[in-house]
């Protein structure tokens, strides 16, 4: 049967499959055991049957309350030199770092929609603060895992045909993913946890998470990480998506302290407490990992779990000051100089 442009479209969104060298390394890897990658802490990765009845019923009731009811302010920061630290966060875990002349992407979604179709899915609650094609020339990408709230096809595609000579670092077998969409595979930079790349000075290290992958039927057939980027001086530590775990403070031991770290602090539930970890855990990260100023990010942009849209953000912003921790919470696309950062003016309850 000749699939339909639909179907070829999904199919394409979902990936590529590992084979040759790709497989091989994956294969090697110390996090890689019977077909499938694992955390180094014992995690629960699905829903147990029990709690159906009760998740489904969270999903179709209190809807209006895991949403704005006004319009999320963005802010349209015009491109500057890359001198410095400084961070802009465009929503959910997308979020450029200009550090020491070098700019690193983070998890770039520009897509409506995080799904396999743009016809169905989790949908933008704001737009971009800017249009991809507006960001000023990056060096890396760096993906931290292979879900659609951080891998999006078509913003990938974009910045792969961009002149920019841009250098993709991905968890291992990520990669199989970039080269179906066309990024050619000397653009590709593979980690394992612990492995590092670097790229125009700044030393990206692939760290530990505690997550899961995957785009279709199959699970955990990549990898997922946090990420350190290293400049000459300054340091950022960027969580990923995950469950809170002692690793943190083994990084921290080892790469710390940071000036600033992207905390995932949204998108969490009772029932998936081991992969994405609550606001107090997510402070409790920033200090595991020995973090300077703290920007919370994974929340905002696209309703995913039952809790409150501002939730993540009051959480934060309250266990902050109770651990006495330099925080800032950014609008989408407000740009943060990470040594005089903006004083919190609690944006989101004026449009919660």
């Amino acid at each position: 049967m000749t699939k339909t442009p639909a179907a070829s479209n999904i199919a394409a969104q979902i990936g590529g499959k590992m084979s040759g060298p790709r497989r091989t390394r994956v294969e090697a890897s110390p996090q890689f055991a019977d077909g499938k990658f694992r955390n180094n802490v014992p995690t629960a990765t699905g829903i147990p049957l029990s709690a159906v009845p009760r998740v489904a019923a969270a999903v179709f009731t209190g809807g209006a309350a895991r949403r704005p009811h006004q319009p999320v302010p963005l802010v349209s920061a015009a491109a500057t030199d890359a001198r410095g630290l400084h961070v802009t966060w465009y929503g959910h875990s997308t979020a450029l770092i200009e550090i020491e002349g070098q700019r690193v992407l983070l998890d770039p979604v520009w897509s409506e929609r995080c799904s396999p179709s743009q016809l169905a899915g989790p949908k933008r609650l704001h737009q971009p603060p800017v249009a991809l094609a507006d960001l000023p020339p990056v060096d890396a990408v760096v993906i931290s895992h292979d879900h659609y709230d951080h891998l999006d096809m078509a913003s990938i595609q974009t910045l792969a045909g961009r002149p920019d000579a841009t250098i993709f670092v991905v968890p291992l077998g990520v990669g199989a993913h970039l080269e179906r969409w066309g990024v050619p595979a000397d653009r590709i930079a593979e980690l394992d946890w612990n492995e590092s790349t670097t790229v125009g000075g700044l030393d990206l290290v692939a760290t530990p998470a505690r997550h899961f992958s995957g785009r279709g039927f199959s699970r955990d057939e990549t990898l997922w990480a946090s990420w350190v980027i290293k400049g000459p001086s300054r340091s950022v530590f960027y969580s990923g998506d995950t469950g809170y775990f002692p690793g943190f403070a083994e990084i921290g031991e080892r790469h710390g302290p940071f000036d600033v770290t992207l905390v995932q602090v949204g998108a969490y539930g009772d029932d998936w407490a081991d992969i994405h970890m609550v606001p107090e855990d997510g402070v409790r990260t920033h200090r595991d990992v020995d973090g300077g100023l703290m920007i919370p990010v994974h929340w905002a942009t696209f309703d995913l779990a039952a809790h409150d849209w501002s939730e993540p953000a009051e959480r934060t912003w309250r266990e902050a000051k109770a651990r006495d921790i330099r925080l800032a919470i950014p609008r989408p696309g407000q740009r943060v100089d990470v040594d005089s950062p903006p004083e919190i003016d609690a944006w989101w309850q004026q449009v919660a």
